[in-house]
């Protein structure tokens, strides 16, 4: 297939940061990449010239990375600078969070002190409804909302997590940055295997300098730190340091 002559067809969804369009081809579609910054559910919104091209870039050598580590994946091709090419996916939805450390709602929630190291790998689910706030999940509330076939799915679901956890954490240890915490999405592909999909990017990603701890992520953002643009060409320029 020569992917030079695929273009975006239909819109078909549009979020914070992300288009989705269709292509000629129905199991394959098109991921443009925003330069929209949102945070707090939206409350908080802003845009930085440049963004959506390093998310892009950044998530495509992730998933390069993931995919030659066995992990299912919907990543097909980047385009270019701002689209990505990928398989067709019902999303699940569930948010997966992954924490290694105690920061940001962990921490105002239940008191945890920021910056603990948790004692393992926290894996969280929280319902992927805006409108609702995207609220915390149980395996009982997923199966009610029919999220899921059953709990082996959720089981699976949590496995994955967590190998793809190890294999970023060592990736970004070795890039001198530490895996705090983040976000996943899974979805079903033409075929219904579950497979990783969305973004792989410091939108998603609380990313800190293994040596200083500066925030490379968009916590920056939320935070009105400032520099947003330029830790996240600082994160994908140690990504591709060794290349």
């Amino acid at each position: 297939m020569a992917t030079d002559t695929i273009v975006k067809q239909t819109l078909v969804y549009e979020g914070k940061a992300k288009k989705i369009w269709t292509t000629g081809y129905e199991e394959l579609y098109i991921s443009e990449f925003k330069d929209d910054l949102t945070a707090f559910n939206g409350e908080k919104k802003s845009s930085e010239a440049g963004k959506g091209a390093l998310n892009n870039k950044i998530s495509t050598e992730l998933f390069k990375f993931l995919n030659e580590k066995g992990i299912p994946t919907h990543f097909v091709e980047m385009l270019n600078d701002n689209h990505m090419l990928h398989k067709r996916a019902e999303v699940i939805l569930i948010e997966v969070i992954v924490r290694n450390i105690a920061t940001g709602s962990l921490s105002r929630n239940l008191g945890i002190e920021d910056g603990l190291i948790l004692p393992f790998t926290l894996v969280e689910f929280d319902y992927k409804n805006d409108s609702l706030g995207d609220p915390k999940l149980n395996d009982q509330h997923c199966l009610i909302l029919n999220l899921v076939k059953d709990t082996s799915e959720l089981d699976y679901i949590r496995y994955m997590a967590r190998k793809i956890n190890e294999l970023l954490k060592a990736f970004y240890a070795k890039k001198n940055l530490t895996l705090v915490d983040f976000k996943l999405e899974f979805g079903r592909d033409v075929n219904g295997n579950i497979i990783l999909i969305d973004e792989l990017s410091p939108d998603n990603f609380r990313l800190w300098d293994s040596e200083s701890g500066e925030k490379m992520d968009k916590d920056r953002f939320r935070e009105g730190l400032g520099g947003l643009k330029v830790a996240y060409e600082e994160v994908l320029n140690r990504i591709l340091g060794d290349k």
